[in-house]
């Protein structure tokens, strides 16, 4: 009789921004244990789609620890040292009840703390070290927002990245990263990873799946996988440019039984093509008031103006003014938007409905971007700013799982009719239920203010007449060349522009 494989369960995901003055401490951190992980079965997130195949495959799952974040500013090395320390002890406890027969990983793969700079690398490579690992297959997904290393790809078996921008399929690379292992069990062998690094970086409103160069990336990429079937899997990787790491920026990555040579001619193709691309993937933003000049003449709605400055789902604070400031300016008399400002809410405590309060709004979290607005506010409603996501495809679910807190909330209005969501949590603007849940019914508007690059396609383009990316100050400034880098590597586009 066949023994019934066991495979170790654990997560490690952040997506961290080198710019900003925030640090991320173990706070910030949503950590489950043991059976929690186990609980996610049927929230949308990647490790539920791993359940999902280990069911079917009839694995004995082994529970550890998964840490998550919303993105955010440097992480405190304290909360790597403690997430390695409690994974240890969890293969260490599991192996000593028996031989652990592979280890599956929900990872982000841009993750910097104050000391390292490729925690997921150090992750993996300590993987190597326990007792009874050293050749353990080691699977997992990643995001393609990623900075993948050597280093990842020397100690994992088979990591694989979701292929879509905004992230509707991380479930789903979660299930394909583990069937892969399922083929490593079945087939007993293991595959190897071989990566490259372009050298290019793009901000993230360059890495939109449906838009070039991206799209001609992931064609090639899966061109490579029908043309070698030898190659498992290959992941087009279109990094975090906001993280000051050597690897940061584009990189390609798959998983072989194959030749060295022949994974080495198709991370060259890969790569090879991102070079020749390379101006595709510094799309144009509008001005901001020539944007709502356009939207204002035109009929309907809503429109968006989407700012990737102030990309919550890239680690910016999420409390940037320059779009409520234009609101103002145009006169706008049906628009909204999401502010992150805890200090704000707590202002309005004691409100009823209609009340008037002299509030200062927004501003604070950058030194870059545009400074707080003092304003007369008209007082709407106050929740506890939890709600159910409406699509559990979305890449807030893959992370977050099906439901989201922002925190204390409350809605207010201002000028001739803007409405502010103002919440005590940042949230990405990536699913509709954000909104309805505080009354807010964004079909409605004329205009929606968006602090994302790309992932808020998936909830808002099923609703927006069109959209308009607009250039403002704040740390997600897509004028990447502008950032004060240290330990990028050199040369690399658009930094070094005359390169490669």
């Amino acid at each position: 009789m066949s023994r019934t494989p066991r495979i170790l369960l654990a997560g490690l995901f952040h997506e961290t921004h080198s710019f900003t003055e925030d640090v991320t401490a173990l706070a910030d951190f949503a950590i489950r244990r043991g059976e929690e992980l186990l609980a996610r079965r049927g929230d949308g997130s990647t490790i539920d789609g791993f359940l999902e195949v280990a069911a079917t495959e009839g694995w004995e799952v082994v529970p550890t620890v998964e840490y998550t974040a919303l993105p955010s500013g440097m992480v405190d090395h304290d909360v790597l040292r403690r997430f390695l320390l409690e994974f240890e002890d969890g293969v260490l406890a599991a192996s000593a009840r028996g031989r652990l027969d592979g280890i599956w990983l929900a990872l982000h793969g841009a993750m910097v703390t104050t000391e390292c700079p490729d925690p997921e690398g150090t992750l993996l490579a300590r993987i190597r070290t326990l007792p009874g690992c050293e050749t353990v297959p080691v699977f997992g997904v990643f995001d393609l927002h990623a900075n993948f290393t050597a280093a990842m790809a020397a100690h994992a078996d088979g990591l694989v990245a979701y292929r879509e921008n905004p992230h509707s399929d991380a479930r789903d690379a979660a299930m394909h990263s583990a069937r892969l292992l399922a083929r490593s069990l079945a087939e007993k062998r293991r595959p190897r990873m071989a990566s490259r690094n372009a050298p290019v970086v793009w901000p993230p409103t360059g890495t939109g799946t449906a838009d070039r160069p991206m799209r001609d990336l992931e064609a090639l990429a899966r061109s490579i996988e029908r043309d070698h079937p030898e190659i498992w899997a290959v992941n087009v990787i279109g990094g975090y440019s906001f993280s000051d790491v050597p690897e940061a920026g584009v990189a390609f990555a798959l998983v072989t039984t194959g030749e060295e040579a022949e994974a080495e001619k198709a991370l060259a193709r890969l790569a090879e093509t991102a070079v020749a691309l390379r101006e595709l993937g510094l799309p144009r933003e509008w001005d901001i008031d020539e944007a709502l000049a356009a939207i204002l003449r035109a009929p309907d709605g809503p429109w968006l103006i989407v700012e990737p400055a102030d990309n919550i789902g890239g680690g910016a604070p999420g409390d940037g003014t320059s779009v409520l400031r234009a609101f103002l300016r145009h006169e706008v008399e049906s628009g909204a938007v999401a502010i992150a400002d805890p200090a704000a809410v707590a202002a309005l405590a004691g409100a009823s409905p209609g009340d008037l309060r002299r509030l200062s709004i927004g501003g604070k979290g950058s030194a870059i971007a545009e400074g707080p607005l003092e304003l007369d506010v008209r007082f709407v409603s106050a929740s506890d700013g939890r709600f159910a996501l409406e699509d559990l495809n979305s890449h807030l679910a893959a992370s977050q799982g099906s439901h989201f807190s922002m925190g204390p909330s409350a809605v207010v209005t201002v000028g001739r009719g803007i409405t502010v969501l103002l919440t005590s949590r940042k949230t990405p603007p990536f699913d509709l239920g954000q909104f309805r849940s505080q009354g807010i019914h964004p079909g409605a508007l004329k205009v929606i203010g968006v602090k994302a690059a790309v992932a808020h396609r998936r909830a808002y383009d099923r609703i927006a007449k069109g959209s308009y990316t607009v250039a403002t100050a704040g740390p997600c400034t897509s004028e990447i060349a502008s950032l004060p880098y240290t330990r990028l590597r050199r040369p690399v586009f658009p930094i070094d522009a005359d390169e490669p």
